[in-house]
């Protein structure tokens, strides 16, 4: 996927997830993040979008801290998040592509990966957001959920802050049944090291639609399959949160 790809992604995303939102009400309890209200989901969500346009808007080349607003509430709070919506999608779509700031995991350039970041960031928040208003959610397209796999497998998962390793070295694998990709996620007492191949054999493999298995591996639904050892299926269920 290119970066127009994903901002078209991204503008979807965050207007499904304002509308789930509104329908849902600010108080509402969101089931896939049981701490959560959906007026926690919009101050982070909302704060995230302000946060990543700021390092391309102002070429900012070092982290800053994440800061989300703690009065807003209700109709406000919505049209706050609509907002922050609108501007991280025109700071990004305005952007010039050699723009050189931040970024956090390796990508083409800068503006690559905050247009991937986000639109994956806003699919899984929307999905959150629906979970609250309740129903059926919005599928996720089948080689954008594939794309948001190798983000978490070989970008989130390859770093030191994993938490998704065992004692000996140890084989997952990960397929997704419609678009025919596979990786190979070899755990030790390190980082999880990933590749985009079905080499060597596997003690257990985790398996299904793209977008089913996007949802499973982000935790915001159960494994489509799980075939194999079994507790390398509830390892990633136990320690894979970001």
């Amino acid at each position: 996927m290119d970066t127009a790809e994903f901002l078209q992604a991204l503008q979807t995303e965050g207007r499904l997830l304002a509308a789930a939102a509104e329908e849902a009400g600010t108080g509402a309890k969101v089931p896939t993040c049981p701490e959560w209200q959906v007026r926690d989901l919009l101050r982070h969500t909302g704060a995230v979008h302000r946060w990543a346009a700021a390092f391309v808007a102002e070429r900012l080349t070092e982290r800053r801290p994440l800061v989300e607003p703690t009065d807003l509430d209700g109709a406000e709070l919505v049209a706050w998040y609509r907002d922050s919506h609108r501007h991280l999608v025109g700071t990004l779509a305005g952007a010039s592509p050699e723009v050189e700031c931040f970024a956090f995991l390796p990508a083409p350039s800068p503006l690559a990966f905050w247009a991937r970041r986000q639109a994956h960031e806003t699919a899984v928040h929307r999905v959150d957001a629906e979970s609250a208003r309740g129903g059926d959610p919005t599928g996720v397209a089948p080689e954008f959920a594939t794309d948001g796999i190798d983000e978490l497998l070989r970008g989130f998962h390859a770093r030191s802050r994993s938490r998704v390793r065992t004692p000996e070295p140890r084989v997952l694998r990960i397929r997704t049944e419609d678009t025919g990709a596979v990786w190979t996620v070899r755990l030790s007492p390190e980082p999880p090291v990933t590749t985009r191949d079905a080499a060597g054999e596997a003690e257990c493999e985790l398996s299904g639609p793209a977008g089913q298995l996007y949802l499973a591996l982000w935790n915001r639904a159960p494994l489509p399959s799980a075939t194999g050892d079994q507790a390398l299926a509830a390892l990633w269920r136990e320690a894979s949160a970001v």
